[in-house]
C-alpha cells in the first residue's frame, strides 16, 4: 500500500517499531535501514527521524558505524533541524551521542594521555562545541535552556559571534511565536495558519525555512491540490535542486492522484530536468490510470504530453523516430478520447477537437505536410463544427499561411454554405480574398453566393422572428385565457354563495311549516358530475340537497369553531400585485397551526418591520397553509428569503419571491445548486434519527464544514440524504476517501462529490398549457378492465348531463346547440308542494 499512498506519520512508526523487534541480524537491519529512508521520503518528521538516529546508533559496533549515526543526524539537522517547536530534541540528541563518544575517549583516571588520544579529545570536544553555536543560531524553542547548559558545560567564555547569532535568534523566534501558538491553538487541518506562516516565511525569504514550513503544513494537509502545486511552483523557480524538486512532485500526485494540474507540473519538471524518456512515458501512462473526475482534464493530460513529444523532435529531418513517435501518440489520444473518455463520461471533453487541431498545426508548420493537415481539418469539421465560423476561420488561416489561394477560395465558399452563427464574418472574408487576389469571374461569383447565403439567412431569421412573435402571442393569449377561466370561475363561485342565501333565507321564512319534519337524503348518482366535490363545496353540497344537520346551537361548541367561525365573516382582501417587491409567498405551514398570523409576525419581525400578513383559509375558515407576508421595506422582504426551508411546528416553512404565475407561468425557485460543486459532499443512506450536530461531528474531523442541509419531505420527515459544505475542494475530497462506506449508528453511508443528475426536459409536443380534459371511465370506474357486468338497457346515458342548481337533473337534446335556460329557484315550501302533489 506504501507503494501506491503515502502513509501517516502514525502508520510508519508503528510499522518500523514492529520491524525493529523483529530484526536481530546485520541482514535484517539493512531491511530496516531501507524502511526508514522510504519513511523519510513521504513526509518530513521530526519523529521518524529522530526514530531513525536513535536506531542507527545500535550499528555503532559495526565498521564504520559510528560515522554512518552521523551521517543519518545530520541529514535528519538538515531535514527538520529548523523545525520550531520539535528541532531542539534532535539537536539533544546529538550532542548526547557525541557525549558519549567523548567519555569513551577520555584516558584512564591517573594515566597521562598520549598524544594521538589528546588531539582525538580535542577534536571531539570542538564537534560538541560547534552542535552547541550551531543551534543557538537557530530560532528553537526552549533556547535559553540550551545557552545556559552551553555556559555550564564550556571551560571557556562563549565567543563573542555565537552570542550575537543567539541574540538574532531570539528575535527571530519572537516573530515566530504568534505563527507557532496560532497553530497551537487551531484546530485541525489549520490551513489558514499555515497559509500566514507561510507568507511571512517567504517575506523574510530564507529557503530552507520556506521549504520546511511547507512540509510541515503539507504533513497535515496532504490532500490540497492547491498547496502542493504553491510549494512545487516554489521549487521549480527558486531551489531547482533535482532530487529535491522530483521528489516533492512524485508525493503530491501520490497524494492527490485526481488532479490532473499536479501531473502536468510533475511531467514539465521531468522533461526540465532531463529524465530518461522511458520514465517520462510509464509517469503519463500511470497519469491516465489516474481516475480524473473531468472528461477535460484527460484532453489537458494528453496535451501536455504531446507538447512534450513534439519538443523532442528534430524537425529538420525528413523522417525520424521521434516524429514517428509524435504522430502515433496523436492517433492514439483522438482514440482514446473517443472511446475510453467518450464511454465513461458521454463525452469527450474535447468538442472543439483541439488535440486535433494542434496536430494539424505540427503538420502544416513543422512538417510541410498540408496534404495531412487537411484531411485532419476535414475530420474536425464532420464532427459538428462546420456550423462555427470561427472553425472555419481557424482553418482558412492555417491554409493562408502554408498553402495556396485555391484551397483557401474553396474553404471560404464551403464556409458561406455551412457557417450558421456568424456568416456575415464569414461572407466578408471571402469578398476580402477576392478583392485582393482574386479575378472578375471569381468576384462576380463570390458576390452572387454570399448575397443568396445572406438573402436565406435573413429569411430564416425573420421566420425565427415571426415564429417567436407568434409563441409570444400565443402565450399572452393562454395567459388571458386562464385569467379569464379564474375571473368567470370566482363569478361563478359568488352566485353560487349568492343563490344559498336565498334559499337559506326561504328556509327561515318557511321554518314554522317544515321545520319539525327531517327530509330525507338525496342519493348522489354514481356518474354524474365530475367526481368529488372539493372540500369547501361540499359542505354547499350537503346543505342544499336533503342533509339536514341536527339543529345546532347558537353559538359553536369549541373555540376552533369559534375561530372558524368568525373568520368566515372576515371580507375577502384581494392581492395587490403592485406590492410584490415587498411582499414574499410563505407555504408548506401545518393546517394545525393555531393563530398562524401571530406566530408568523413574530417569526418574520427579525427581518424588518412587517405592514400585514394575510393567511389564506377556506370557506370553513380552516388554515390552508400559506399566507402573504407584507413588508415596509424591500430590503426586509430580501432578508425573509432567507428564512426558506425553517423548520416552523416540525414541517420546512418555504419562502419564496412573491410572482405572478399569469404573467410569469414558468417562475419556479430552486435555492440549491443543480450542477457539480467539487467542494460539496452528497451522502446518502443515513439513519433518519441522525441529526445535523450528529452529522456535523462526523463531518468536521475532515475539514472546515461551512453548511450541513438534511433533505426532508415536505412534512420535514428526514429521508436519509444530506448535503455537507466544505471550505475548499481538497477539504471535501479528503473527506469522500475517509467517510465512504462509514458506519452512522449501524447504517453504511455512502458519500460522494455533489453532482445531481440533470433533469428530463418534457419531449417536444407532450407538454400542454391546457390540461387534457378528464377520462371518462366506464361503468366500474377506473379498473384494470373497463367490462361492464350491467345490462346495457340499465346502463345510464353517456351523455353529459346538466344539474340544475335545485337538485333536478334536466336532459339537454344533443341536436340543440342553445343553452338551456336557467330553472326557476325553489324553496323548502315548494319541494314540500310538489311531493304532495304525489
Amino acid at each position: 500500500m506504501s507503494e501506491l499512498f503515502p502513509l501517516t506519520e502514525e502508520i510508519w512508526l508503528d510499522w518500523l517499531k514492529d520491524e525493529i523487534k523483529m530484526a536481530s541480524e546485520s541482514s535484517e537491519r539493512e531491511k530496516v535501514y531501507e524502511l526508514f529512508e522510504r519513511a523519510v521520503k513521504d513526509y518530513i518528521c521530526p519523529e521518524i527521524w529522530l526514530e531513525y538516529a536513535q536506531y542507527s546508533i545500535g550499528g555503532i559496533g559495526q565498521e564504520g558505524g559510528i560515522e554512518k549515526v552521523r551521517s543519518i543526524f545530520e541529514r535528519a539537522l538538515t531535514a527538520v533541524g529548523l523545525h520550531v517547536t520539535k528541532g531542539t530534541a534532535l539537536w539533544e540528541a546529538y550532542r548526547e551521542f557525541e557525549n558519549a563518544i567523548l567519555e569513551t575517549a577520555q584516558p584512564a583516571p591517573g594515566s597521562v594521555p598520549s598524544p594521538e588520544q589528546q588531539q582525538v579529545l580535542c577534536s571531539q570536544l570542538e564537534k560538541i562545541h560547534t552542535l552547541f553555536r550551531r543551534q543557538l543560531g537557530i530560532p528553537l524553542l526552549d533556547m535559553e535552556a540550551s545557552y545556559a547548559e552551553y555556559e555550564e558545560w564550556s571551560e571557556e567564555p562563549i565567543p563573542e559571534t555565537t552570542i550575537k547569532n543567539y541574540k538574532k535568534a531570539l528575535q527571530q523566534l519572537e516573530k515566530c511565536k504568534p505563527y507557532e501558538e496560532a497553530l497551537l491553538g487551531a484546530e485541525t487541518p489549520k490551513l489558514a495558519e499555515y497559509q500566514a506562516y507561510i507568507d511571512f516565511e517567504m517575506k523574510a525569504g530564507d529557503p530552507a525555512r520556506i521549504q520546511l514550513i511547507y512540509e510541515r503544513a503539507l504533513a497535515e494537509n496532504c490532500l490540497v491540490p492547491d498547496l502542493w502545486a504553491r510549494y512545487n511552483q516554489y521549487l521549480d523557480r527558486q531551489l531547482k535542486v533535482k532530487e529535491l524538486v522530483l521528489s516533492a512532485h512524485d508525493r503530491a500526485v501520490r497524494n492527490c492522484p485526481w488532479t490532473v494540474g499536479l501531473w502536468i507540473r510533475y511531467l514539465l519538471a521531468m522533461e526540465r530536468h532531463r529524465v530518461d524518456h522511458s520514465i517520462i512515458s510509464e509517469m503519463f501512462e500511470k497519469a491516465l490510470n489516474a481516475g480524473f473526475i473531468q472528461a477535460t482534464d484527460y484532453v489537458e493530460i494528453w496535451q501536455a504530453y504531446l507538447d512534450y513529444l513534439r519538443r523532442r523532435v528534430d524537425f529538420t529531418q525528413d523522417s525520424s523516430k521521434e516524429l514517428e513517435e509524435l504522430r502515433s501518440a496523436f492517433a492514439r489520444a483522438v482514440e482514446y478520447l473517443k472511446q475510453e473518455v467518450e464511454e465513461r463520461f458521454s463525452e469527450s471533453g474535447d468538442p472543439s477537437c483541439t488535440i486535433m487541431q494542434n496536430w494539424a498545426r505540427v503538420e502544416a508548420r513543422l512538417c510541410n505536410n498540408m496534404q495531412k493537415a487537411r484531411e485532419l481539418w476535414d475530420n474536425i469539421m464532420t464532427k459538428g463544427n462546420a456550423k462555427y465560423a470561427n472553425m472555419w476561420l481557424e482553418y482558412y488561416n492555417l491554409e493562408r499561411a502554408h498553402g495556396d489561394t485555391q484551397h483557401c477560395r474553396k474553404a471560404l465558399h464551403r464556409a458561406v454554405q455551412c457557417t450558421s452563427d456568424y456568416p456575415e464574418h464569414v461572407c466578408e472574408v471571402l469578398l476580402t480574398l477576392e478583392r485582393i487576389e482574386g479575378t472578375l469571374e471569381d468576384w462576380d461569383a463570390a458576390v452572387q453566393k454570399t448575397e443568396n447565403r445572406l438573402a436565406r439567412v435573413n429569411e430564416q431569421r425573420a421566420k425565427a422572428a415571426e415564429k417567436e412573435a407568434a409563441l409570444a402571442k400565443q402565450e399572452e393569449e393562454r395567459a388571458e385565457q386562464r385569467k379569464q377561466a379564474r375571473a368567470e370561475k370566482k363569478a361563478s363561485k359568488k352566485a353560487k354563495k349568492a343563490r344559498i342565501g336565498d334559499k337559506r333565507k326561504a328556509d327561515d321564512e318557511d321554518e314554522g311549516e317544515w321545520g319539525q319534519e327531517e327530509e330525507l337524503p338525496s342519493k348522489r348518482h354514481r356518474g354524474e358530475g365530475d367526481g368529488v366535490l372539493p372540500e369547501e363545496d361540499m359542505e354547499v353540497e350537503t346543505g342544499l340537497f336533503g342533509r339536514s344537520a341536527p339543529a345546532k346551537p347558537d353559538g359553536p361548541a369549541n373555540p376552533k369553531e369559534k375561530a372558524s367561525t368568525s373568520r368566515k365573516d372576515i371580507p375577502k382582501v384581494f392581492h395587490d400585485s403592485s406590492k410584490d417587491k415587498v411582499t414574499v409567498f410563505v407555504s408548506n405551514l401545518a393546517y394545525t397551526m393555531a393563530e398562524p398570523e401571530a406566530k408568523l409576525r413574530e417569526l418574520f419581525g427579525s427581518c424588518g418591520e412587517v405592514a400585514e400578513i394575510r393567511p389564506v383559509f377556506n370557506n370553513k375558515g380552516t388554515f390552508r397553509g400559506y399566507c402573504y407576508v407584507q413588508f415596509k421595506e424591500e430590503e426586509a422582504a430580501l432578508r425573509a428569503l432567507g428564512l426558506d426551508r425553517t423548520a416552523v411546528e416540525g414541517r420546512p416553512m418555504f419562502v419564496s419571491p412573491c410572482v405572478d404565475k399569469n404573467k410569469n407561468p414558468d417562475f419556479k425557485v430552486f435555492r440549491y445548486s443543480t450542477t457539480l460543486e467539487k467542494h460539496k459532499l452528497f451522502i446518502s443512506g443515513l439513519p433518519f434519527s441522525c441529526t445535523k450536530e450528529e452529522l456535523e461531528e462526523v463531518c468536521k474531523a475532515h475539514g472546515n464544514v461551512k453548511d450541513i442541509r438534511l433533505v426532508t419531505n415536505r412534512a420535514g420527515k428526514p429521508k436519509g440524504l444530506a448535503y455537507v459544505e466544505y471550505e475548499n475542494e481538497a477539504q471535501a475530497s479528503q473527506a469522500v476517501l475517509k467517510m465512504d462506506g462509514l458506519t452512522v449508528k449501524d447504517h453504511v453511508i455512502k458519500v460522494m462529490i455533489s453532482n445531481p443528475p440533470l433533469r428530463k426536459l418534457p419531449e417536444a409536443g407532450r407538454a400542454s398549457t391546457f390540461p387534457a380534459p378528464r377520462q371518462v371511465y366506464g361503468a366500474r370506474g377506473k379498473g384494470r378492465t373497463q367490462l361492464s357486468m350491467m345490462p346495457r338497457a340499465l346502463q345510464r346515458q353517456s351523455n353529459p348531463v346538466a344539474k340544475a342548481e335545485n337538485g333536478m337533473v334536466q336532459n339537454s337534446p344533443a341536436t340543440s346547440s342553445e343553452p338551456p335556460a336557467e330553472p326557476k329557484k325553489m324553496s323548502n315550501a315548494d319541494f314540500a308542494k310538489m311531493l304532495l302533489k304525489k
